[in-house]
């Protein structure tokens, strides 16, 4: 089923002439973010036809209602924003084909806390959600995945990495990538490219997300006779103030530091490593995509750091360039890796569904069992699988694996 990048490359076209249309039938509306209608970007490839882009006739058909799950207020609202702002260009572009299978997008705003999570959970089935896409962060994704595998809802989140999120749960899948293969690939990505390197690690040790790439990162590096001369922890409440960890990290003679954690207190190190004079170099991973968007943050202090993440918005493929394009039309910013990993989760949603030959006025444990068998023989190129194909196995975790960028005049770009 290698349709994705067939099916981007013709909606190109297909978009443009839809542009302005209602969102939930075989028309389509873009959010209302009062931006003007999108054009076809220039990078669009000529076919005005998409391969096998419709169900076969009496199979998948009806509009099925995706929720979405995510902090859309609070400190982590980067992440839900951009994941709600991507599905919905995918659901516009999907309903604006007039095929048989339409969608309905709702979101909810769970503000990075596992109880609002829950209650917003619980909004969504109420307003009939039959399909779930989060959610976006580990934490809430733990407290929701129990109510979503008894009441069988099907599940694919686009960035709640950790490992425990899809154990067990077989109706829960991944597009990112785990927080322990994001552990070790980035210890091996450091043991190949900066093979002397004297590494200090400040991970937040009350966040299992944090908490989990620590683990696999220490492991690998140990494996590989790595030197982690230092490691400094925070919490919540102490994510304001990192002198004591820079300041025994360069004492400890660290030359880079590993920060397996979000942008936000990302950004409050880089900016007191740059008062105290400290310049090891800052190598992070997918949580600090978005440390460019910070307000108030000096994004000349980004430069050079590394992260690791499966997609560059610099990329030129003709998928990703008609997405940023898109993107930047109507939410006015360049979209960050959580946006693409939303993009790709709804063309998925979308192969899965066809590739099962459900309807949507089928009840939930239906779809969810026909889509869960689907997924074991789904293959499919996507925005962040780097040109390769995704698969997913029998736990649920996604087959890809993540790539370096660095940090250039302000822009992500392959090493």
């Amino acid at each position: 089923m290698k349709k994705f990048l067939c099916i981007l490359m013709a909606l190109a076209l297909t978009v443009g002439c839809f542009a302005g249309c209602g969102g939930g039938t075989t028309e389509t509306e873009a959010p209302a973010t009062d931006t003007p209608a999108t054009e076809a970007p220039a990078t669009e490839a000529p076919s005005t036809e998409a391969p096998a882009t419709e169900a076969p006739a009496g199979e998948s058909s009806g509009t099925f209602t995706i929720g979405m799950i995510g902090p859309l207020t609070g400190g982590a609202a980067i992440y839900g924003t951009a994941v709600a702002n991507a599905a919905q260009i995918a659901v516009d572009e999907i309903n604006a084909l007039g095929g048989p299978v339409q969608f309905e997008l709702l979101t909810q705003d769970d503000t990075n806390d596992p109880e609002t999570a829950v209650n917003a959970y619980n909004n969504l089935m109420d307003q009939g959600m039959q399909i779930l896409l989060g959610t976006v962060t580990t934490q809430p994704a733990l407290a929701v995945v129990p109510y979503a595998y008894d009441e069988r809802v099907f599940t694919l989140t686009p960035s709640g990495s950790g490992d425990d999120v899809i154990e067990g749960n077989d109706n829960v899948f991944q597009v990112c990538f785990t927080d322990s293969n994001q552990g070790t690939r980035s210890a091996q990505y450091i043991n190949e490219n900066f093979p002397d390197a004297q590494i200090a690690i400040i991970y937040k040790n009350d966040d299992q997300y944090s908490q989990g790439i620590r683990d696999n990162f220490v492991a690998e590096a140990e494996s590989r006779s790595m030197s982690i001369v230092y490691e400094g922890t925070f919490q919540e409440a102490t994510q304001t103030d990192f002198n004591n960890q820079l300041t025994a990290a360069q004492s400890a003679g660290a030359d880079m530091i590993f920060l397996p954690i979000y942008y936000t207190p990302a950004s409050v190190i880089l900016t007191q490593a740059n008062a105290m004079g400290y310049t090891p170099t800052f190598f992070g991973v997918d949580g600090m995509d978005g440390i460019l968007t910070v307000e108030g943050f000096d994004t000349s202090l980004a430069e050079g750091v590394y992260l690791l993440t499966p997609f560059s918005a610099d990329a030129e493929d003709e998928a990703t360039q008609a997405f940023v394009t898109e993107y930047q039309d109507r939410f006015g910013e360049v979209p960050n890796q959580f946006a693409a990993d939303a993009y790709d989760g709804i063309y998925i949603i979308y192969e899965a569904i066809q590739a099962a030959g459900i309807t949507a006025d089928m009840s939930n444990e239906e779809i969810c069992d026909a889509l869960i068998a689907a997924m074991g023989n789904l293959s499919i190129v996507g925005l962040t699988s780097a040109g390769s194909e995704m698969t997913w196995d029998e736990n649920g975790a996604v087959s890809k694996d993540p790539a370096a960028v660095v940090i250039e005049n302000g822009t992500y770009v392959t090493p």
